[in-house]
């Protein structure tokens, strides 16, 4: 094994050691076929194969009933903040969304381009720190669809709940945390999430959804963003991010071999406990975030002082411990701790933390 750092990029992410060793063993002869898979055929059958295995191996993880349709996409979850409205906000009709930070902020603006938007909650009021509570929300009655992320990769705030939607139903960007613990699909209409954190390298979305909320895209939807073609034709209707489906599909496999989601679950508390707990024990370091909506994947963090932010990131860098740095938009650290981010990695940092503060503090 090569000796490689501790990647806490918030995405793309680290990905397992394993599979990337993997790929690089199959990347110019994919199983003796004497070709690469990203030259390989998308209409072939060796690939073909390839995709319905990634498929089926997701719906193994999340246990996703055989009345939802898993599509795997381009354009990323950003694309799916125009696709979705298109796709599920009909003329006329209202779609219900929760500000819980800049991603569904983002998701909300673009569904303002082609409907009627109704801001149910907002963060804003708590400084983004927390999640409003839902007896707090103000729900349209009839809405096409409720709208959340259930991760802010950037601040670092978290749903530990699913939000009651009654007979609307429920659209969710899971992005930053899909796969890092178990999901009860069935309570869904639609579960969406860009590739490049827990599923895979980027160039990749994957979007979960319920069968009867697909056919009804508007007469004004591009043919590419209509999810009844995305269905019909496997999600091949034109030439599919091959690589990154087929890498997509070994960290399936791996996350089968670890043990599924639940084992991802019992990894990314015991991460996200230790790193917390040092944090909370500090005078030195801060996290602003209310306990109950604290990210398990994005865990912000501020120094004490922050004219020592640059001194703190290069010394980790020194010691092989990157992309610490916060958002350019709320500063501060961030450490982003995937389900490819392994235990070993927080307790490097957690050690160099310490020193950092013994030695500045």
């Amino acid at each position: 094994m090569s000796k490689r750092a501790y990647n806490f990029c918030a995405g793309p992410a680290a990905l397992p050691e394993a599979v990337l060793l993997r790929a690089q063993a199959e990347l110019l002869d994919w199983h003796g076929k004497g070709l690469s898979v990203m030259e390989m055929s998308h209409r072939s059958d060796e690939y073909v194969a390839i995709a319905e295995k990634a498929e089926q191996d997701l719906r193994d993880l999340l246990a996703i009933p055989s009345n939802y349709k898993v599509l795997f996409l381009q354009g990323g979850a950003s694309q799916q903040f125009a696709q979705i409205p298109l796709n599920l906000l009909p003329e006329g009709g209202v779609a219900d969304y929760v500000d819980t930070g800049i991603w569904s902020r983002k998701s909300l603006e673009e569904a303002r381009r082609f409907g009627n938007v109704n801001l149910a909650a907002s963060g804003k009021v708590c400084n983004y720190f927390d999640i409003p509570a839902q007896s707090e929300w103000q729900l349209t009655k009839g809405a096409a669809y409720l709208h959340y992320a259930s991760n802010e990769t950037i601040g670092g705030v978290q749903f530990d709940w699913v939000p009651e939607s009654a007979e609307v139903p429920l659209v969710v960007d899971m992005s930053s945390d899909i796969l890092s613990r178990p999901i009860d699909v069935s309570r869904y209409g639609l579960i969406y999430a860009g590739a490049q954190k827990n599923i895979g390298p980027s160039g990749l979305v994957v979007v979960i959804v319920r069968e009867d909320l697909i056919g009804h895209a508007r007469a004004a939807c591009p043919t590419m963003l209509d999810y009844k073609v995305a269905a019909e034709h496997a999600s091949m209707y034109n030439t599919p991010a091959t690589f990154s489906w087929y890498l997509s599909g070994l960290i399936f496999e791996w996350v089968k071999e670890q043990g599924g989601v639940a084992e991802m679950e019992r990894r990314n508390r015991a991460k996200q406990e230790l790193l917390y707990r040092f944090i909370d024990g500090s005078d030195f370091y801060s996290n602003p975030v209310a306990p109950a909506a604290r990210s398990w994947m994005n865990i912000p963090f501020r120094l004490a002082d922050e004219k020592l932010d640059k001194a703190f990131l290069a010394g980790a860098e020194e010691r092989g411990l990157l992309n610490l740095k916060g958002h350019r938009s709320v500063g501060g650290m961030r450490a982003s701790i995937y389900n490819a981010v392994g235990l070993d990695a927080v307790q490097a940092l957690v050690t160099y933390m310490a020193e950092f503060e013994k030695e500045r503090g």
